[in-house]
């Protein structure tokens, strides 16, 4: 055979290597990609979903769920009256008073700590369990979930396993050595808009009728498919189109469409980013998506905290104590975790002095955590911080500690190996034996 004639292929065989590599492309993004075995725990799982309250920049435990009303002004400034909540001994800060009437649902940990004071740094240990600057990049809690709860533990949904509402956390790799395949899907734009328009899967400016139209002219237009027609590799390419098609125009998307909930609830949860994202979250774990992250900025107060506190922590308390509510009343609260925190807390003395003038510093010392559902008692506090919040008392909360018992209540087990690219020994979590902080799992509250 010549050197022409050896490089030479037809053009129907040269459109069939088109399509399959195509179809391939598609498919690696979802279910179709083979996922290496990963082991799994004994455990008899209670918990199937997570929904993360990511609390970006990190939230004063002081105005939150750790108040120290007596350490006066210096460190409390003019939120000096924490209100009771429905569990007695339980106080909180006063600008929660409807999580107060959930308090019954949720835990407090008071004495989470790591010492880290870097955003970077603390977002990567409370999100692995580890210390940065190894030689490895871990993957993240939704990263690690993703991978023994999506596609080949059981889920099987078109909606993508660990989704972000709706920005990129942006401080670290969620996905870790994992790779690209396990990195959250990020919704993008706002469910407080009249159409929230998510990445992907609703065009802005463009009816679902009109998409429809499209779709099918595109059909008419087809003539490939009818010549190929029962091709193994088009087939599989007809298969990845008619998935993306059906997260775009069938029931799947329809998670994201907000108006299809009652205006009363939509009302209950704020309308705002926050609240019609906590909306959105429990619309996806009823679907039974694994991991739901919501990404709330705006809590790195250094300046103006006392205004920006006034503003959010009425919104958050809003959409958090709703969410509590809704999940309980639809059954759903005993299969769903609900975990808020943020890399760390805030200095609990107040920077009065210029150029913060009011503000407060990042303290990864001893900081609050709070967890819901999926196993996790309601109705108790966890730990302690000294008088003043500036450091544990009692019981000190690794975020190895939380983690490890999130996994546990998941079914995930601790020690079980994560596959490296390398084919290197990676557990969930590292042990303690290899110097990683552990105060032990929150089984007082499991």
């Amino acid at each position: 055979m010549s050197a022409e004639n050896s490089f030479s292929i037809s053009r129907r065989e040269a459109v069939r290597r088109g399509v399959a590599g195509a179809a391939g492309l598609m498919m690696a993004g979802g279910r179709g990609l083979a996922i290496p075995a990963v082991e799994r725990s004994p455990n008899q799982r209670k918990a199937r979903s997570v929904i993360q309250i990511w609390m970006w920049g990190g939230p004063c435990h002081l105005d939150t769920f750790d108040p120290k009303p007596e350490a006066g002004r210096d460190y409390c400034g003019p939120l000096i009256n924490p209100i009771a909540t429905t569990v007695d001994g339980i106080r909180i800060g006063e600008l929660l008073p409807l999580l107060g009437k959930q308090a019954d649902k949720f835990s407090i940990i008071r004495s989470m700590t790591h010492g880290v004071n870097a955003h970077e740094t603390a977002s990567y240990m409370v999100q692995t369990g580890r210390k940065s600057g190894g030689r490895d990049v871990y993957p993240s809690a939704g990263a690690v979930v993703s991978l023994f709860k999506g596609y080949k533990g059981g889920y099987d949904g078109l909606i993508p396993p660990y989704i972000v509402l709706t920005e990129p956390q942006g401080r670290f790799s969620e996905a870790g050595f994992l790779g690209a395949r396990y990195k959250p899907f990020a919704t993008g734009g706002d469910p407080a808009q009249s159409r929230f328009a998510v990445e992907g899967v609703v065009a802005p400016g463009i009816s679902d009728q009109r998409q429809q139209a499209r779709r099918e002219y595109l059909g008419e237009l087809n003539t490939l498919a009818r010549a190929m027609k029962g091709d193994a590799q088009l087939v599989a390419f007809e298969d990845a189109a008619k998935q993306a098609y059906d997260l775009i125009l069938g029931d799947a998307g329809k998670v994201f469409d907000l108006s299809l909930e009652k205006d009363e609830l939509r009302e209950r949860y704020g309308r705002n980013t926050f609240g019609q994202s906590c909306l959105a979250a429990r619309r996806l774990v009823e679907r039974g998506v694994p991991y739901v992250t919501i990404n709330y900025k705006g809590w790195d107060t250094h300046k103006q905290h006392f205004q920006v506190m006034r503003r959010k922590l009425p919104e958050m308390d809003k959409g958090i104590a709703t969410l509590l509510q809704d999940l309980a009343d639809r059954g759903l609260l005993e299969t769903t975790i609900v975990w808020w925190s943020g890399e760390f807390g805030r200095t609990p003395r107040v920077l009065w002095e210029p150029p913060w003038n009011g503000g407060r510093g990042h303290h990864g010392q001893v900081f609050s955590a709070v967890v819901a559902g999926g196993g996790f008692k309601g109705g108790q506090v966890v730990g302690a911080s000294d008088a003043r919040g500036e450091e544990v008392r009692d019981r000190p909360v690794y975020p190895l500690d939380l983690l490890g018992s999130i996994y546990e209540l998941l079914g995930i087990d601790p020690e079980a190996k994560l596959p490296h690219p390398m084919g290197l020994a990676a557990p969930v979590m590292p042990a303690a034996a290899d110097g990683a902080q552990t105060a032990g799992r929150l089984q007082e509250i499991m």
